[in-house]
């Protein structure tokens, strides 16, 4: 545990990676919004964090040069980066960040990201030094949810850090299933959780990170957070504060966040 006092504030900066080129949504970043473009709409979310610095990175001059319209500030990175951790700490490296300085990592597609669960991963990490990386989860509600191989999955120890992230359902409450062939709800007492894809990093970290090759679990489960572990690296894991809607991967998605906005 670090020697951080409640309610002392914690140094952290934001990173946004916004790629132009998403597969199921190409030139995402710039989908305008109720008037303005979604990087402009996360950007937003995180200035209202606590964070000291917000910076947007990315491969493409178009992103770039929309932020920079807006006031905001830019690292462009290379285009070949194999994931969004790879992205971070390029940045890191640009901005010749300290091993301690904490950064955390908030998606590009989520417009409605509360700032206070941003504060909330970064001051996570900082009070506990025996995890490099910290991150939020919420309780799962439904069977359906459960099952899906899209929502991840994550199991914890009672000191708060993660033991396993998976797209399987865990952990799997076996004698509950078999009793009931047929069930159509979660057994009590069974309080799954899901793993929510937003990161607190120390910048020395994700440059050991990019050094390691990809971990056999992290490669059959394509989780890149299980490299961490795979290579001896506690993540912490509380449940989120506030709750996180979803971000925009699709069209439907991006028309849901219009009407909202709208």
């Amino acid at each position: 545990m670090s020697d951080l006092q409640p309610g002392v504030p914690v140094s952290f900066d934001v990173i946004i990676p916004a790629r132009f080129g998403s597969s199921r949504l190409p030139g995402k970043p710039l989908a305008d919004i109720g008037g303005k473009t979604m990087v402009q709409r996360v950007y937003e979310r995180a200035s209202e964090s606590g964070a000291e610095r917000v910076v947007v990175a990315t491969d493409d001059t178009r992103v770039a040069e929309a932020v920079q319209a807006f006031g905001g500030r830019v690292c462009m990175t290379a285009p070949d980066h194999a994931s969004g951790t790879d992205r971070l700490q390029e940045v890191a490296k640009q901005l010749k960040l300290s091993d301690d300085r904490i950064l955390v990592n908030v998606q590009g597609d989520e417009p409605l990201i509360p700032p206070a669960v941003i504060d909330q991963v970064a001051r996570n990490l900082a009070h506990n030094r025996a995890a490099g990386v910290a991150t939020l989860a919420e309780p799962i509600e439904s069977l359906e949810d459960f099952r899906n191989p899209n929502i991840v999955k994550v199991v914890g120890d009672k000191s708060g850090l993660a033991r396993y992230f998976s797209r399987a359902p865990i952990p799997w409450p076996r004698d509950a299933f078999a009793e009931d062939a047929g069930h159509a709800s979660l057994p009590e007492g069974l309080n799954p959780r899901r793993h929510i894809g937003i990161y607190a990093y120390r910048a020395g970290l994700l440059r050991l990170f990019v050094s390691w090759p990809m971990a056999p679990l992290e490669r059959f489960e394509s989780l890149e957070q299980l490299r961490f572990l795979y290579n001896g690296h506690e993540i912490h894991v509380a449940d989120a504060c506030a709750e996180v809607p979803g971000g925009v991967d699709t069209t439907q998605d991006l028309e849901r966040m219009r009407a909202y906005f709208s």
